[in-house]
């Protein structure tokens, strides 16, 4: 008789689960089943979590870390973007961690650890961060720094101390123009690393049961209504109040050590959302503090960008003309509008929209917003 395999159990509560997740985005109370674009997204999101999930729970390994791609142009969840990447590595608070790279072009880089649970429901805290500003960089951008639960004694360089619960690294590196420039070369190196490998059935149930919980997550945000922007919010513990009006900005805000999800530790968010009729477009007006790297990007219901291989669906800093006071003016439409700072919303009529701040040197003033019709732009004096 063959053996009862609790991975076996796993794989096919695995393929149920999997067998469901169209229920919400085409019959839930949430559907967005008469938008075609919408429900195309929909389809291919579940296989961009499914992809991310195997990555991170049911590969990694914190004694020989690798770092994997988290986001990018087939992987779009979880407020993705078009000017960086993002990857991931789990982590041992007892181990020590040597962290080496190259930055490329990248005007901001980080790897920040996080703590919480490392059953397949998000973090809940910041554990810390390194940035690029804190490192010292060699002649063709080497770099170097420790995370662990102690400095070493004869160490002198960067030390990130990781503790307790601490389970998972991420790193970002943001560039002005991502298709063509150089992204940072990160690697990872643990302490004490095994010298042998032996994977039970029961360890590899247990990380099948952490992809299913993080898919269960993810589902459960998803689609997102525009007008519950609000909820999720909350539910991230952000530490702001969201604004419940469409065509508008909530206040931009710090990012908390204690919060829901990924975020950066060094950033600052103000979070929006658009509904336009296809003859009318948003124009978004502001100013941003020094920073490192700041961007525009409208996202889906899915809390993912648009396909950005065609049209121009974000913005930032190193692409916006600023005006001659030094803000910017930035205008969306269902197709790109004939201005320098014009964005396709790709025929979208609602969404979310994501402001973003590296290394800002104070929060950011609010951003002022008005919807104009398309035939109105060319005639607009500010514009």
């Amino acid at each position: 008789m063959a053996k009862d395999y609790e991975i076996t159990r796993a794989y096919h509560e695995l393929i149920e689960l999997l067998s469901t997740f169209d229920d919400e985005f085409m019959v839930g109370d949430n559907n967005v089943a008469d938008d075609e674009q919408l429900v195309v997204m929909g389809y291919k999101w579940i296989f961009s979590i499914l992809q991310v999930a195997m990555d991170v729970y049911l590969w990694g390994d914190s004694a020989a870390p690798r770092f994997v791609d988290i986001v990018g142009p087939y992987k779009k969840w979880g407020g993705d973007n078009t000017d960086a990447y993002y990857q991931f590595a789990p982590v041992d608070p007892a181990r020590t961690y040597k962290v080496t790279g190259t930055a490329g072009d990248a005007v901001y880089f980080s790897l920040t650890v996080y703590g919480g649970p490392n059953d397949g429901h998000y973090t809940t805290r910041i554990v810390g961060t390194v940035n690029n500003r804190e490192l010292e960089l060699g002649p063709n951008g080497e770099f170097e720094f420790l995370m662990g639960p102690e400095k070493p004694a004869d160490y002198d360089g960067v030390f990130m101390e990781i503790n307790g619960d601490a389970v998972h690294a991420i790193t970002r590196d943001y560039l002005v123009d991502a298709k063509t420039q150089k992204r940072v070369a990160w690697k990872m190196e643990a302490s004490d690393r095994p010298a042998t490998y032996r994977e039970s059935d029961a360890d590899a149930a247990r990380r099948f049961g952490a992809v299913m919980t993080w898919l269960k997550d993810q589902a459960m945000m998803i689609p997102i209504p525009v007008g519950q922007q609000d909820e999720v919010d909350e539910e991230r513990n952000l530490g702001h109040k969201a604004n419940p009006d469409s065509n508008q900005f909530d206040d931009p805000y710090p990012v908390p050590e204690d919060n829901f999800g990924w975020s950066a530790g060094d950033a600052a968010y103000a979070f929006g959302k658009w509904d336009l009729a296809p003859d009318e477009a948003l124009i978004i007006e502001g100013t941003s503090p020094e920073c490192a790297f700041w961007s525009l990007n409208p996202w889906s219901p899915f809390l993912h960008c648009f396909n950005y291989d065609y049209e121009r669906i974000t913005i930032n800093h190193g692409r916006a003309v600023l005006n001659d006071d030094g803000s910017f003016t930035i205008v969306l439409a269902h197709e790109q509008p004939d201005h320098p700072n014009g964005l396709s919303l790709q025929g979208n009529r609602r969404g979310f929209l994501c402001f973003r701040w590296f290394l800002p040197e104070r929060v950011p003033d609010p951003i002022t917003t008005k919807v104009v019709k398309l035939a109105d732009l060319a005639d607009l004096a500010d514009l």
